[in-house]
């Protein structure tokens, strides 16, 4: 029974003591368990964090890339105290641009350059490296294909780095690739010439067009007047021919004005097609028959057995060929006016050939193709007549030109392909 009751004894004190007990062990446990979970969150937290920065630099990355693509660039760095290059990305598009390689000096980076671009380049880096300036944006004209090709570039370049004294560490730019860009440059500019060009005749063919359309019509309107009051007949037709030639000569000058404004406008379209040459020219030669024989003049036609049968537009070479008769007749008093053909280093060649006053050497140049060009200022000049037949002559990729003597005549000409 002792036994027992000490057994019991115990018990009750072992039980009295077990909340204690597991306090003592609770405590610490539950705090290790809280403690461990704390540092698993923040583990967590800056894992997730490093995982998003991690992104968000790939993802930077994907679109500087990108960036460098869509504008066509180059990146490239220079290490101030060792004044070496390196290229980082080359996305620019023109094939045979040089690369240096890595480490390259910044010396070898402007001998790249034509010389006039390489002292202004190399001026530039020099003061970016020595601190003189913060950044530095310049074109240039790179040598490519072993000097054969040249080629432009844009260069933008700023200080990255410096050091403890301000002195520059690390520079870095990025070129690209502007010869497009130039183009559209040179072409604007060659626009803007011709537009000018362009005013500047429009002024003087005006000026021009003012006085040629006056002298006839102040003929016409002088000659109307006194016709009135003439009595004689012989002087009333006399005034009454003056009429007429003004006339003519007036709607012969709107003629070519409008022809003109066709061929500038280019709403006159070439049309080609295969003729026969002779019947061409006998054509010619009996529209101006009259005309010659009032002025006492012969009209002779040379032709060749075999006819050509040109492929090219037979309206245009029949309208150089009116102009070419109309000065003939204009400038002839006595003599022979021939119209023929022959061929020469296979190609065709038509002309007018007169007995005229003929031009001084000095003058038979594309200089005579020129608008109202005048060889004397006493005589008229060519109007637009010759002009037009230039004009003509190069729609149908043809040339014109003239052979002349002072004294003796002159024979003016187009050329143009035989197409087979």
């Amino acid at each position: 029974m002792m036994v027992i009751s000490m057994i019991n004894l115990f018990l009750d004190s072992v039980f009295a003591h077990l909340d204690l007990l597991v306090w003592i062990i609770a405590v610490p446990l539950v705090t290790a368990t809280l403690v461990i979970l704390i540092i698993q969150y923040r583990k967590h937290k800056q894992l997730k964090r490093e995982v998003a920065l991690l992104s968000k630099v790939k993802r930077n990355a994907i679109e500087y890339d990108l960036v460098l693509k869509a504008m066509k660039l180059t990146v490239w760095r220079i290490d101030v105290p060792t004044r070496t290059i390196t290229y980082e990305s080359d996305y620019r598009k023109s094939k045979g641009l040089p690369i240096l390689p890595p480490g390259s000096d910044v010396e070898a980076f402007c001998n790249t350059m034509v010389p006039e671009s390489k002292e202004r380049i190399a001026a530039g880096m020099m003061d970016l490296v020595e601190g003189r300036r913060d950044e530095f944006h310049s074109q240039y004209e790179v040598l490519v294909k072993g000097g054969e090709k040249h080629c432009w570039g844009e260069m933008f370049a700023t200080v990255d780095k410096r050091d403890l004294d301000g002195r520059p560490i690390t520079i870095v730019g990025t070129s690209m690739n502007i010869d497009h860009q130039k183009e559209i440059e040179w072409a604007l500019k060659d626009a803007r010439n011709k537009a000018e060009e362009s005013d500047r005749l429009k002024s003087a063919f005006l000026a021009n067009m003012s006085h040629e359309i006056r002298t006839p019509l102040n003929a016409i309107v002088g000659f109307s007047d006194v016709l009135t009051m003439v009595q004689s007949e012989e002087e009333r037709n006399n005034l009454i021919r003056l009429i007429k030639q003004n006339n003519a000569h007036l709607l012969r000058l709107f003629d070519d004005m409008v022809n003109m404004s066709k061929l500038e406008a280019g709403s006159d379209a070439v049309k080609k097609e295969r003729f026969e040459l002779n019947p061409l020219l006998t054509e010619l030669a009996n529209r101006y028959t009259e005309e010659c024989k009032k002025k006492g003049l012969s009209l002779e036609v040379e032709t060749l057995p075999e006819d050509p049968r040109p492929f090219t537009d037979r309206r245009r070479l029949r309208e150089i060929l009116n102009q070419y008769l109309d000065n003939a007749l204009k400038f002839t008093s006595k003599g022979t006016i021939t119209l023929g053909y022959h061929f020469r280093d296979g190609r065709l060649r038509v002309w007018v050939q007169d007995t005229g006053k003929g031009i001084p050497a000095e003058h038979c140049s594309n200089q005579l193709f020129e608008s109202f060009f005048k060889v004397d200022e006493f005589i008229p000049g060519t109007g637009l007549g010759l002009s037009i037949c230039r004009s003509l002559a190069q729609s149908l990729d043809g040339t014109v030109g003239v052979e002349s003597k002072e004294g003796e005549g002159s024979c003016f000409w187009v050329e143009i392909e035989v197409d087979e």
